[in-house]
Order: structure tokens, then sequence, then C-alpha cells
């Protein structure tokens, strides 16, 4: 049955690839077909994945030498079809939103994108469903591939396939680093078959396999400093392929390291301190750089490296566990990360596409000019605003409930023996402690300007670029229908959380018993960080006491008001108490997060500049003074300060205001990646004068020939006899 299923659905897909090659967008029926067949596709994945973890055993299918490299095997048991209900129900969401954003004239010309797309969501299942090396790279690089042709396909400028070819390089690293882990284990074990694996007994080649797969997998998900790519990339594909990314392919690293985990068993103590480390400090320098975004798709793309920093450390609670024999810390830590997995792929493929449907309108993805949105866009506005709360971890949402898992999975490090071990635990609770707060200032800001708030400008006034008349509003039905679920699922989640977690314990059973994750239902609708006595939560009451005290505390200021708590009322706007202030009366993003910028400087790496422009006219109007009644003869010109921000680029901001002399005063600040400032780039700098030193190779000497060939020579030899 599963076997069958899983044919049809790559037949699907792979029609799906055939029809944009062969049709493009050149007919008006043409665009949506290929999506129409991947969500099909993923339909029959997801059937696949429930069955899977309905019948609780392993199946394989052998594919004989499909490959002629060894014997190619599929397998699926209960984590595999885990990570295919989650992958598949997200991509079927995704695919759907795509039908509808395919339709309007210039959203996707050309052929590639669709057959991009395709691919991705072939590849993802053919990585989660592989049992042997070779299938499991070779699907893996057919990931890599797609998520480069999702990237570049429009190639409008020579930096967007700069990003695409960033991506691809970063990558490349991750498929080296697990060519390098495997073939240390396949020469242990003498199979290619990943089951095998686990026969490999302890030693320092073991221990360097685990470092080598736990690095190539911590690069796709962009752990850092393997991070820098995705908040460049991400917002360079168009439209929903950002969804796929972030939210579908993002999820094949976090079921390597599940599944290497149940392979490999224990972990070296010093590889679980790392872990740790660098996932704290991953979630907090991701979440610094979302919060001083001005453009809401580079915010969402810092939310990733966010989210993956705090799935990384939970991940490494579970390492800490299996490092100790302690099966209870394993079952709390891998709980704690599959819901932070789950409830991150939900809010990120919601927020990506609301913020993609957005962008097809024709408006700016600026946070300042954004508002109004929840007016022209309600399905959007509406799953933005919910998958906005899942990722700041607030309550009645799923991330509140993922969130709560990790921070009580980091408070036990009283049940681990080892005083180094227990500190490094500490130290990531408070990383990921002081995360969760920097992420709920994030997202009030997005809500705030994208949904809440209405400024000078109406949505309704924004100019729509040359394409505007020619297309449709994004939220057909198939859209809607899409983001409607993903926003549902990131607040049903929470209500029915007891459901997710046990949905979660089968799906884990591979990795640590069922019955041991089941301890965290201490009745079917309270819930505790597996060990008992420590903290307990509700979230399905939590649902019905917040939604019991909204609807007595609104009906009581009906009562009480007699209904004027319902009139709209007009009122001259406050312009920091001065009428020669002739700015927008909204607070502008930059003004939000400024002293975050200044607390965070050093993290930040902030710069300031201060730059005088020639004298302005007067920046106030004595006759609307007057209109106001106030006298035009008290007014004074100095009363002016900051009248406006807008960021000149991705990493810089200016502020104008005028001064009692009328000098314009222009503000610069700017921030970059310190990842990239001290790694990346003298790496870059080296590695280009190696490059240039390389050149004379060219020369035509024989012995410079004969000697990189007997230095070629021995590292093969040293690299056969380290395997052996």
């Amino acid at each position: 049955m599963t076997a069958s299923l899983l044919v049809v659905a790559f037949c699907l897909l792979g029609a799906a690839m055939a029809a944009d090659l062969a049709f493009g967008t050149k007919s008006r029926w043409s665009p949506p077909l290929p999506y129409l067949l991947a969500a099909t596709a993923n339909g029959f994945l997801l059937a696949t994945g429930v069955i899977a973890m309905s019948s609780a055993k392993h199946q394989e299918v052998s594919l004989g030498r499909f490959f002629g490299v060894g014997h190619t095997l599929l397998v699926l048991d209960g984590l595999s079809g885990m990570f295919l209900v989650i992958t598949s129900a997200v991509a079927l969401c995704t695919s759907m939103c795509f039908v509808s954003w395919s339709r309007g004239a210039g959203r996707s010309a050309g052929r590639g994108l669709a057959g991009g797309y395709a691919l991705l969501a072939a590849s993802v299942p053919a990585v989660i469903l592989a049992g042997d090396a070779f299938s499991f790279l070779f699907a893996w690089e057919l990931l890599s591939v797609s998520f480069y042709i999702l990237i570049v396909h429009t190639r409008r400028s020579v930096e967007r396939v700069e990003r695409g070819w960033l991506a691809l390089s970063t990558a490349k690293v991750s498929g080296a680093a697990l060519l390098l882990g495997f073939l240390i284990l396949a020469g242990h074990s003498g199979s290619l078959t990943l089951s095998s694996w686990h026969a490999v007994g302890p030693g320092a080649a073991r221990d360097v396999a685990w470092l080598l797969i736990v690095v190539g997998f911590a690069a796709k998900i962009g752990i850092a400093p393997f991070s820098v790519w995705m908040p460049a990339a991400y917002p360079s594909a168009p439209g929903p392929a950002r969804a796929a990314l972030a939210a579908v392919g993002m999820n094949v690293g976090v079921y390597g390291l599940w599944r290497f985990l149940g392979i490999l068993g224990h972990p070296p103590e010093l590889l679980a301190a790392g872990v740790l480390l660098a996932g704290g400090a991953t979630a907090l320098g991701g979440i610094a750089f979302a919060a001083v975004q001005s453009d809401l798709l580079r915010t969402i793309a810092y939310s990733s490296v966010e989210n993956a920093g705090i799935i990384f450390t939970a991940y490494g609670v579970a390492l800490v566990g299996a490092a100790s024999g302690n099966d209870m810390l394993v079952a709390a830590g891998l709980l704690a990360a599959t819901l932070q997995a789950l409830s991150h792929a939900l809010a990120k493929a919601g927020m990506f596409i609301a913020a993609g449907n957005l962008e097809t309108i024709g408006a700016s993805t600026r946070l300042d000019d954004l508002s109004g949105l929840a007016r022209r866009l309600p399905w959007n506005a509406a799953a933005l605003a919910a998958s906005a709360l899942t990722l700041a971890g607030l309550p009645p949402s799923i991330g509140f409930v993922s969130e709560w898992f990790v921070l009580e999975a980091l408070m036990q490090q009283f049940r681990v023996q080892n005083l180094a071990l227990r500190l490094v635990l500490a130290g990531a609770g408070a990383m990921v402690a002081l995360t969760a707060g920097l992420a709920a200032l994030t997202f009030a800001r997005v809500v705030g300007f994208t949904v809440l708030s209405s400024s000078d400008r109406d949505v309704r006034d924004w100019t729509p670029d040359k394409h505007a008349s020619q297309r449709r509003m994004p939220e057909g039905l198939f859209g809607r229908l899409g983001v409607s679920v993903l926003g549902a699922s990131c607040l049903a989640g929470a209500a029915l959380a007891p459901l997710v977690v046990r949905f979660i314990a089968s799906g884990l059973d591979p990795v640590v018993r069922t019955r041991i994750v089941d301890g965290a239902l201490l009745s079917p609708f309270v819930l505790q960080p597996v060990f008992r006595n420590f903290s307990i939560l509700s979230p399905s009451w939590l649902w019905i006491a917040l939604g019991s005290f909204l609807a007595a505390t609104f009906t009581a200021v009906i009562l009480f008001s007699r209904g004027s708590f319902l009139r709209v009322r007009k009122v001259a706007p406050w312009r920091s108490a001065s009428l020669t202030q002739r700015s927008p009366t909204s607070y502008s993003s930059f003004a939000y997060v400024n002293p975050l910028r200044h607390v965070l400087a050093n993290l930040l790496q902030s710069r300031r500049g201060v730059q005088e422009a020639p004298a302005i006219p007067a920046v106030f109007d004595p006759g609307e003074a007057e209109a106001l009644g106030f006298d035009p003869s008290a007014v004074q010109p100095w009363a002016a300060s900051a009248t406006a921000s807008t960021f000149v680029d991705d990493a810089s901001v200016e502020l104008e205001s005028a001064h009692a002399e009328r000098y314009h005063t222009r503000y610069s600040h700017t921030v970059s990646d310190p990842v990239e400032s001290y790694l990346y780039r003298p790496l870059r700098t080296l590695w280009l004068f190696a490059a240039h030193q390389a050149r004379k190779l060219q020369s035509g000497k024989l012995t410079w020939y004969i000697a990189y060939m007997l230095v070629a020579l021995m590292a093969l030899l040293a690299a056969v006899a380290g395997i052996h």
C-alpha cells in the first residue's frame, strides 16, 4: 500500500517537472498545472506518512542496485513517517498557495520555477526515505540544486545570482561533511546501509564521524557560522518558494540529526557541549538581527536563523542525555526540539506566503509602508498575525508550547553529573530565555506595523508597479485555503497540544521509546517536561481561560460604556506636542528598536554617522496652527525633531531633522554580521590570495605538476588508510 502511494507521488512530481519544461507559462492554464500536480503528490505523501505512523512497523523497500552503487533501500518507520507528515502537510498548503499566486500575469514568467519546486518536493521525501548512503547523498544533492534554482530563477541581477551561489556553496560544504562522515562509518562497518552503522564501536573514528555529520546537517538548517546564506537567499526566492525553502527544505536537516542520533547513539560529551553553545549563540544572534531589520522579508529570514538555533539547542539537550545515559533527558530534548520544528514550519510558511502575496500586488515590503494590510488582504493578515504570535512564542499559539518545553528541558541541568555540561546547559538556557524576550519585541513590531496600524498613507493609496493592472489579487480560492490552514494550525496546535505530543511520541519511537515521551502527558489535558513533579502546563485550558476572560472583559466594557466604546472618535493627531512637527503621525519601525540597536551595539557592530546638508525651508505652516486655535506668532521653528526614517539599504538608516539654524542633518546607522566580518571576509581574502598564487601552476613547469601529483597521491593514500 505505502509503496504504491510513493510510486504515484513521485510520478506526479515527475509529471510536474515535465509540464513546466514542456509548457512553461505560455498559456493561461499552464502556470498552475505543475503546482496542482505537486499538491496532489504531497497529498499522497501525507497519506503515506499517516499510514506509516499508524502501523508502527519498520518497513523496507528494496530497489536492488537501482543506482548501480551498493544496495538501494527505502526505509519507512515512525520517524520517517512523522517527518513525511510534517513536510508534506506544509508543502501541500504551499502548493495550493502557489496555484493562486501563479495565475497572475508576470508572476512566474518562463520555465524553471515550477520545475525547481517539484524537484524540491521530490528530493525532501527521497532524503527522508533513504536507507543507504548513496541514495541519501544523491537526494541531498538534488535538494541543493533545487534550492539554487528557486533562489536564482529570475536572474534579474548579479546580486541574486551571487546569493544563489552562496546558498549552493554552503550546501556543498554540508554535502562534503556528510560524505566524509559516511565514508568513515561505511569503512568501519563494511556496508553502505545506514542501519548497519550502529555496529561501529566507540573510538576516534566514530567521534569524528559524529562531528562531521552534525556539522553537515547544521550547515543545512543554518547554524552559525553557516547561517549567512539564509538572510540573503530567502528574500531572493519568488513568492511562496520562500516558504518551501524555509519550512520544508530546512526540516530535512532536522530529520538527519534525529535519524543519526538513533543510529550512532552515545555522542562525545564535547560535541554535546558544542551543540548547546552553537545553538544558543545562533538563536540570540538571529533574533537580534531580525529585530533591527527594516524589511519584512529579511526579518522573517533572520527569524529562521533564530528558530534553527532554538531547535539545535534542544537537540543539544538530547545529546547530553544520550552522553550521560539518561533516556528521559533524551526524550525531553527531542520532544521540545520537534515541537519547535513543527511550530516553525507552520508559522514560517504562513509568514513568507503572506509577505509574498503583499509583494505581488505591488506594495513595498518595508515595515514602514505596510500599514492597512488587514483592509486589503484580510486572509493574509490573519495568517500573518497568527504566525507572528507563534514565532514570538506567545500564548495561545503552538510556539508558546514549544518554547516552554525547550526552556523546561534546559532547566534539567541538575540531573547531569558532569559539572561542565551543567554549566553549558545553564548558559544555553540563559541565551534562549533572552532570545524569547527579543522575539516577542520583534514580532510585536511586525504585527503592529503590518496588521494593526494605519499611517498617513493608506494601503489603498499605494502605487502599484507596472504589472499591477494585469494581476489578480493573490488570495484566490486555493491560496486562501492554504494560508488559512497554516494560520489556523498555529493556534489549533496549542489547543490540541496533548494530541500533538502523542503524535510526536509515536514518531520518535525509533530514537527513544514512545512510553518515555508519553511521560509528558500528566493527564489528558495537562503537560509536563517528561519529568514528574517539576512543572506543568495546560495549553488547552489556557485557550478556554484566555477566551473566557477576553469575552467577559469585552462584554463588561460595552455594558459600562453604554456602547460608546465602539463609536469612532476623530481628533487631531499628537505630533510630539508641537504644531511645527510636520512628520508622519505613526511611530517608525526604526525608532521602535533604536534602544535595542544601542544596547546590542557590540553584537550588531552598530556604527553611526552625522552629515550636515544645505539649509531647508521652514517645516511648519502658520496657517495650520491658526486653524487649530493657536497663535501663529507663538509657533517656533526650532521645535522640530526627527521627521522621517528611511532605510537606504538593508543595513542603513537615515533620519532627517531641522534645527534653529535650519540645517538639514542626516544620521546614518549601520549594522553588520560579525560572522561575516571576522570569518568570511578574511577567508575570502585568503582564498583569493591562494588562487592568485595557484596561477603559477599554469606556468608549464614539469616540476610543479609532479609535486602537485605527489601531494595529491599522498593525501589520497592517507584518506584510504584512515577509512580502513
